[in-house]
Formats: C-alpha cells, structure tokens, sequence
C-alpha cells in the first residue's frame, strides 16, 4: 500500500507541473517588478504550515528580490498580543494598520483553502485582504482548492489543482514554496544570485 500511495503522490506532483498557469505567473512578475521599481514592500500572510513558508519566503524576497518584506508571523509577541486582546479575525489587519499598508505595497498570502467569507474560514486573511484593496494594494497569493476568497479577490492567484482529497493541504504547501522559489529566481526577479549558484560561476 505504501508503494501505491508514494506511485500515487508523486504522479499528481507531476500532474500539478503540468498545469500551473504561466500567465498568472508572469502578471505575479509584473507586480515584483513594480514593487521593485517604485520602492514598494511586500507583506506575506499565512497560517499553520502556511506561515512557516512566509518566514522562508520573506528572507527569499528580501536577499534575493532585493523587496523590503515582512510578515507579522515573524514577531510571535505582538502576533498574540494583538490575538489575545483585539481578536484573531483582526490580528494581521491591525498589525497591517500599523504598518501603513498603502497602494505602493502588496500582500502575498499563502493559504490552502483561501479563506471563506461566508463560513468564515481563515477570517484573519479575508479581513487583511478586504483592508488591502481599501487601502489599493495589490494582492497575490497560491492557494489550493477553488481558491477560496483568496481566488476571488487577488490581482494574481495560483490555484493548486486538487488531485485527491488526502492530498490537498500537502500540495498546497509544497507548491507555495515551488512558485515563490521560481519567482524569486526569475532573472526579472533576482538581484542578487543565490550563495552556490555564484560559486560555481568561479
């Protein structure tokens, strides 16, 4: 059985591959490149296993990208400071507030179900997004499922197929990190080249 399943995963990882939107990919280009033109900052938002890829991705963004970044992940005490005595749904919006998230910026979120509205699922994420297009930010995101609100209301979205129901949250984090390490490596992207890629230019 262990066999069926690994023969099993690591086909849909091949057909996921196959179907990643390169037009979604090149307009999340065309918004870093903006960023990077007018000095703008991006805002990574996650949750569970989400959020650790945000921690990864904003070094990535910053070092490589040369794109100021932050996540309100990476400061666990004002994270739940602000879970404790404002609430969870508002917890990335106000640390988003103080922040002065404006039109220059964007947000980046990483999540696998995008976020519900009407169920309020990952509230936290759809009151963050709702302020950003009140303020003018862009948004992008990969997310997987439908896409979620995330899919809805993001500027560019990356929806990871779902290719089995066992299997939905495993993709979607993976492949968060596959997308965002493709952008960042992106020659219109990087600025600064990876440490072992530059040594074996010697």
């Amino acid at each position: 059985m262990a066999a069926s399943f690994e023969s099993r995963y690591f086909a849909e990882v091949q057909k996921i591959a196959t179907t990643i939107n390169l037009d979604t990919i090149a307009k999340m280009v065309s918004i870093l490149n903006d960023l990077q033109e007018r000095h703008g900052r991006l805002f990574f938002l996650g949750v569970g296993g989400s959020a650790a890829n945000c921690t990864h991705a904003v070094n990535d963004f910053r070092k490589i990208a040369g794109i100021e970044c932050y996540s309100p992940v990476d400061n666990v005490a004002e994270l739940t400071a602000r879970i404790n005595d404002d609430g969870w749904e508002t917890a990335f919006t106000n640390w988003l507030k103080i922040s002065r998230l404006s039109s220059k910026d964007a947000l980046f979120i990483f999540s696998v179900g995008g976020g519900n509205k009407e169920k309020n699922v990952s509230a936290n994420l759809v009151h963050a997004m709702d302020f950003a297009k009140s303020v003018g930010a862009r948004i992008m995101s990969i997310v997987g499922r439908d896409g979620g609100y995330a899919g809805k209301v993001s500027d560019a979205c990356i929806i990871i197929p779902t290719q089995s129901q066992d299997t939905i949250t495993p993709h979607a984090e993976a492949w968060q990190a596959v997308v965002w390490h493709m952008l960042v490596a992106h020659p219109q992207v990087m600025k600064n080249a990876n440490k072992w890629e530059s040594i074996d230019k010697k």
